[in-house]
């Protein structure tokens, strides 16, 4: 059965573009018929809400509410509204370490939504399923991060953690990233470990450094010429996952 979307439902849904809104319901979403039909068998479905005129579109689908477009406009976070919009409960965190047998990824304090969804999405194509944050790493149901991973977050779980905790002692080879490592390129790569990735500015924390037994450096070409101060972090982790992926 359809229902109208009530005055409530548009109040509690519209405040699901704020950590303080997502942390009170319990609730995320995710907005347009691509992340939608990516997510939508993977999460306890709350509301399924969508223009009239899109309805019958999605008239097989639970929990259907209709919404006028000035709605969509409060719900949705992006600069044109949606036709639908998923809302979901946020599954309870589980208990995790790194698998043994496996590459996962551990995220030191990376703060740009945009980062984190891109990270995921890249995770997703190179086979890594978990990744290791730290509590001060951006909120993995902030719908721009959910966006960002273009349906990854279905597949590729993020964990907080307290990341030296976890790393110092998960037992594996534990990789990152540094001005004064080894080129990656000649280095020998395990296919099982963790890599960790540093915040967008300062890298990797002291603590975390800590925990890292394997220090990786990516060139720069040719050597020795001007070029920028870093990469973007995704980027970075693209290039050292491919690598890694290469040698595996």
């Amino acid at each position: 059965m359809t229902m109208q979307l009530t005055n409530a439902q548009r109040k509690a849904f519209a405040s699901l573009s704020t950590a303080k809104g997502r942390r009170q319901t319990g609730l995320f979403m995710a907005q347009g018929e691509k992340c939608v039909r990516d997510t939508i068998d993977h999460f306890e479905l709350v509301a399924l809400v969508c223009e009239q005129d899109e309805a019958v579109r999605w008239a097989d689908m639970p929990q259907l509410v209709t919404a006028k477009r000035e709605d969509m406009l409060k719900i949705s976070t992006l600069t044109t509204p949606p036709g639908v919009v998923a809302v979901y409960r946020i599954p309870e965190p589980q208990a995790k370490t790194p698998d043994q047998t496996a590459l996962s990824l551990a995220l030191d304090c990376v703060q740009d939504p945009g980062n984190l969804g891109t990270i995921m999405r890249v995770a997703d194509w190179m086979g890594v399923r978990d990744i290791f944050a730290s509590e001060d790493t951006a909120d993995v149901w902030n719908p721009k991060v959910v966006q960002a991973t273009m349906g990854a977050i279905s597949r590729v779980k993020v964990h907080y953690c307290d990341l030296p905790s976890v790393l110092g002692q998960c037992g594996l080879p534990v990789y990152g990233t540094f001005l004064d490592g080894e080129n990656i390129y000649k280095s020998a790569l395990s296919a099982h470990g963790v890599i960790v990735m540093g915040n967008e500015g300062r890298g990797i924390s002291p603590e975390v450094s800590a925990c890292v037994t394997h220090r990786l450096l990516i060139p720069s070409y040719p050597p020795g010429e001007p070029t920028s101060e870093s990469l973007n972090v995704a980027v970075a982790t693209a290039i050292t996952l491919s690598e890694f992926r290469r040698n595996g």
